[in-house]
């Protein structure tokens, strides 16, 4: 075990060379190779590596994203077989841990040689070491958690069925009414939340989850994401290199955020492959433009739709609108103090007129809720 140790400690010295030059990694994954004492401690190693990262911000479907971006399958396969390893330690894990590892694909690791296994792992965990420290989201492992609560929310398990529904659905004026519900039900909970708050003030403080924004064209989908936490009261910081949009706000509206996004996110998609196959009946070829175009369009009506229904919900109830605004304080002010410098960028797309009037039509028929006055539906 003695000389496993030090052939590993001895190995794991290339993970901080020149990233450009492979040659030291390929004469370390020749030691690693050569002898099968080192790989119990290379494993521990790993498990080390990836506890540490926790300390510093991470959670496993991010480190999960960015292997996905950065490397290939063979080093996922490998991360997932860590962390699940690494978390199996604890009696329990913090809140959304558990669904990250479920997501996950079962971990069905071809046969390799030892040379392309220490190799992968080399490369792995040379991007571990060099991932940089995030803004803590929640509790890591080990932690004081609060206490486990029993099943769903009554409330997201209606809004996930109306959701799943309005996906599944061939119909768009079902899809519509499906999604219009989704939506005011989450504004009408958040009044809840806002009023029992103000009835009873709890020492309840924004929080904060991460959302993958996946390539390609995600500069439209954070924009997408953006808008639907900001009709929700909350607030999205997209984080362009490490591929994720961090949402700030209060819990009850943190996952209702995710669950509206993602199914937009499909019901878009699929609208989007409906429009490409009309235009290519036309004889017209669609390029990247057109799907661009086409998201950034969605994104764009339908933030000003959902805006609109959750200004319609609200003022159903003028008297709690100054609680609601304390709160939309509240998530400002955490997220200035979790992101101090943020930065607008432009929107960086070729302009497709055909997919830009697609894309707005197609969230119209999203529908959420009733028209604004004056707009004819």
């Amino acid at each position: 075990m003695g000389a496993g140790v030090g052939i590993v400690g001895e190995a794991l010295k290339a993970l901080y060379g020149d990233g450009r030059d492979d040659h030291a990694l390929d004469t370390a994954a020749s030691l690693l190779a050569a002898d099968r004492s080192a790989d119990a401690e290379l494993a521990r190693r790993g498990r080390e590596f990836v506890r540490t990262l926790w300390t510093r911000g991470w959670q496993p479907a991010d480190l999960v994203r960015m292997a996905r971006r950065e490397l290939a399958d063979e080093h996922v396969r490998l991360l997932v077989s860590l962390v699940r390893s690494e978390t199996a330690g604890y009696e329990r894990l913090p809140h959304r841990w558990q669904a990250q590892l479920d997501a996950f694909d079962p971990e069905e690791r071809p046969q390799a040689d030892r040379f392309s296994n220490a190799t992968t792992t080399l490369e792995l965990y040379r991007l571990l070491v060099r991932l940089p420290r995030l803004d803590a989201v929640g509790p890591v492992p080990g932690e004081a958690l609060p206490p486990a609560v029993a099943g769903e929310p009554k409330m997201l398990t209606r809004i996930r069925a109306l959701l799943a529904k309005a996906e599944a659905t061939t119909y768009a004026d079902e899809a519509e009414a499906l999604t219009a519900k989704a939506q005011e039900l989450m504004a009408r909970h958040s009044l809840d939340e806002a009023s029992l708050a103000a009835g009873a003030p709890s020492p309840e403080t924004p929080g904060a989850i991460r959302i993958g924004v996946d390539p390609p064209y995600e500069q439209a989908k954070a924009i997408l994401l953006d808008a639907v936490a900001t009709a929700n009261h909350c607030r999205a910081v997209w984080n362009e290199a490490y591929g994720f949009s961090t949402v700030v706000g209060f819990e009850a509206d943190l996952e209702p955020v995710e669950l509206l996004y993602t199914s937009l996110l499909v019901q878009g998609t699929a609208a989007m492959t409906r429009a490409e196959a009309e235009q290519r009946k036309g004889g017209r070829r669609r390029t990247k433009s057109f799907r661009q175009s086409f998201l950034l369009a969605y994104a764009n009506r339908l933030g000003a739709r959902l805006s609109a229904t959750t200004r319609r919900v609200a003022a159903e109830t003028p008297t709690l609108l100054p609680a609601l605004a304390s709160r939309e304080v509240a998530v400002t002010t955490r997220t200035d103090e979790l992101f101090p410098e943020t930065r607008t960028t432009r929107v960086r797309a070729a302009w497709d007129e055909a997919g830009w009037d697609h894309g707005t039509s197609a969230a119209d028929r999203a529908g959420l809720g009733a028209p604004p006055r004056g707009e004819i539906r």
